[in-house]
């Protein structure tokens, strides 16, 4: 199940840097994630600062 990130976000950007396989982009409002690309490995949702970023 790959992660998703909240409207907590501040588009910070450490998730995007921190993800493994790049399936991290900048959205118009926050960071999104792509879940087919996801391995689901929780890197980005330890970095997140706000706690914005969750394993669905």
């Amino acid at each position: 199940m790959a992660h998703a990130i909240s409207d907590e976000c501040v588009k910070c950007g450490a998730c995007a840097g921190t993800c493994p396989v790049e399936a991290i982009s900048e959205g118009k409002d926050k960071y999104c994630v792509a879940p087919d690309v996801c391995i689901d490995c929780g890197a980005c949702e330890d970095v997140c600062p706000t706690g914005a970023i969750k394993g669905e």
